[in-house]
């Protein structure tokens, strides 16, 4: 057994009450044969009374501040043998919180809604993290043993059982990940060595990773071969990296250039396409450039400016960094060209913001495309989605353009029945200095921005947490039932036009209207009609049209004689096929 801690003068594998002393050998490692039937062991620190565990835990059966326990993944007999994998061009992608997708918050109990995700076209889940954090319920994001799987989610066992399921199914996984930053609770791994380098520059969450500093190599391994743990060990597809903005490396190879390599090398041997999807607010095409044209050769990246785009166009909102939009040609803007600040001037940031893409050789499904996502409704005040502000006609809007749009298409959890709960942001934080300065820290930053802090609901509140849990009762009643049929009527749709996966920017074309409201997107002659506003439009279809494939609402008429114009009710959207 091994572990390295270039920090410590001696270390010690404790087996329950038993110390066996380890010995140092090269680059700050320690090793020692472990005693038989080791079960649950952890490390003593130059004496200390305190044993920690390891930290390259696979399991923390008692949370993060106890013992890790022996997990060997060879063990599962895997039933995805015909599994050949998924490609993220054409697919639909779902992110789901394993703690609020189901009322038991487990890896298992989330198998039972897997057929529910099937019925709605989702080729793939993208998972919020589940590496072990401290307390019981967290987003994810405070995570500290990057390699154990929560217990509280099942467990890296349960783990394993998910994904089998999903594949079983033909439903491919996606697992985010953090690799910027280390939680503040159950974090004891920089007892170890130099995982943090505080003088990097550190992120709004702590001190930042250790990419360029002393020891380095070491800690980029580290997160190496964490990347190759998930998509090998545990079978997964592809991972989300978490702001890639705040990784601070100065190094000529970037740590992401060197996890792309690692997966495009893993890929042929694991025999099937691997993902890699940034999360970045950069507006930076680099990151999805291949590395052979001088980029960092990731797969995919999430596309914020379409978000915003769509979120003000649909409430109106211009606050923050939501300040700079709101026409409709904003949402043309970004439909053909990917990002809508492309060295544009950012009134949010205070300077120009983001490089153009070069839409000839880059294609759309390389950006995921959405109306909500976890960030989007956890970062308000109140947790609320765009259920709590929008009528089911608006809410069909939206589901229109993402799913119509020439990028990857990503929902989150309950937004296709527009779920009444709430998303909350919630932690379980067992230390009280960090429960109270989370709960402080929150309440202060709403109330910089203007928000009555009684809307803020408490962080390590219980209730939060529940009330953040999907209500799978609500399914088929009333508008719930409206939305959860037009999402999976879009689904069958894009799965049936090729129009609607064609990749290519080129192919695509945006009429709009800022003053009337209305929007006219043109794939390949699948028309997608949109009107925002509160009055009827007649509306130019730029040439002849075909048959009607979906409508979000009934429409008073066909067309006129002429097949080139459309009278809209208010807040309405239709697909109108090619003329014959």
């Amino acid at each position: 057994m091994r572990v390295w801690a270039p920090r410590a003068e001696r270390v010690d594998l404790v087996d329950g009450t038993t110390d066996h002393p380890m010995t140092p050998v090269d680059g700050g490692w320690w090793t020692v044969d472990p005693p038989a039937g080791l079960r649950d062991y952890g490390f003593r620190l130059d004496g200390d009374e305190n044993v920690r565990p390891d930290p390259r835990s696979r399991w923390q059966p008692a949370g993060v501040d106890g013992p890790t326990r022996v997990f060997d993944p060879g063990e599962y007999v895997w039933g995805d043998r015909a599994w050949t994998g998924r490609r993220l061009a054409g697919s639909v992608i779902y992110e789901l919180h394993i703690g609020t997708f189901t009322p038991e918050g487990t890896l298992d109990a989330a198998i039972d809604k897997l057929d529910h995700l099937l019925a709605i076209g989702v080729d793939m889940v993208e998972l919020l993290p589940v590496n072990a954090f401290a307390g019981t319920h967290n987003w994810g994001y405070d995570g500290v043993l990057w390699f154990a799987v929560q217990d509280s989610y099942g467990g890296p066992r349960a783990y394993q059982r998910f994904v089998d399921a999903c594949h079983q199914r033909g439903i491919g996984v996606i697992q985010d990940v953090v690799y910027n930053h280390l939680g503040a609770g159950g974090n004891y791994i920089p007892l170890f060595g130099p995982y943090l380098n505080p003088t990097a520059g550190g992120s709004p969450w702590g001190d930042s990773i250790n990419l360029d500093g002393p020891d380095s190599g070491e800690v980029r391994r580290y997160i190496l071969d964490n990347v190759v743990m998930w998509l090998q060990d545990y079978h997964v597809d592809g991972l989300r990296l978490d702001a890639v903005h705040a990784l601070n490396d100065s190094q000529a190879t970037h740590l992401l250039e060197d996890i792309a390599k690692r997966v495009g090398a893993l890929s042929p041997h694991v025999r099937r396409p691997l993902s890699l999807i940034a999360e970045s607010d950069l507006n930076d095409p680099r990151l999805i450039t291949p590395r052979e044209a001088g980029g960092y050769g990731l797969t995919a990246q999430w596309n914020d400016d379409f978000h915003h785009v769509l979120h003000v166009a649909l409430t109106g909102e211009k606050e923050g960094y939501y300040a700079d939009f709101g026409r409709m040609s904003d949402i043309g803007k970004v439909l053909t060209k990917a990002f809508f600040h492309d060295g544009t001037f950012s009134s949010f940031r205070g300077r120009d913001h983001g490089r153009p893409v070069d839409t000839l050789i880059t294609p759309a499904w390389r950006f995921l495309g959405y109306a909500q996502n976890h960030d989007q409704v956890g970062n308000r005040a109140a947790g609320d989605r765009l259920t709590a502000t929008l009528s089911a006609d608006e809410l069909a809007i939206a589901a229109v353009l993402v799913l119509t749009a020439p990028f990857t298409p990503m929902l989150f959890m309950g937004e296709e029945w527009a779920a009444s709960t709430p998303w909350q942001f919630f932690t379980s934080h067992t230390d009280q200095f960090l429960a109270d300065a989370t709960r402080q820290g929150r309440v202060e930053e709403f109330a910089r921005m203007g928000w009555d802090q009684e809307l803020v609901p408490d962080p390590q509140a219980r209730s939060t947490f529940e009330n953040s849990k999907l209500d799978w009762s609500e399914l088929h009643t009333g508008r719930h039932a409206r939305l959860l049929a037009l999402y999976r009527e879009l689904a069958a749709l894009r799965r049936a036009r090729p129009e609607l996966t064609d990749p290519w920017f080129g192919d695509l074309s945006v009429a709009a209207d800022d003053d009337e409201r209305w929007l006219v997107i043109d794939r390949s002659g699948v028309r997608i009609v949109i009107n925002f506003a509160d009055e009827p439009r007649s509306i130019p279809l730029g040439g002849p049209a075909g048959p009607v494939l979906l409508a979000t609402t009934a429409i008073d008429g066909p067309v006129d004689a002429g097949g080139e114009r459309l009278t809209l009710p208010p807040k309405a959207a239709v697909v109108i096929g090619p003329a014959s």
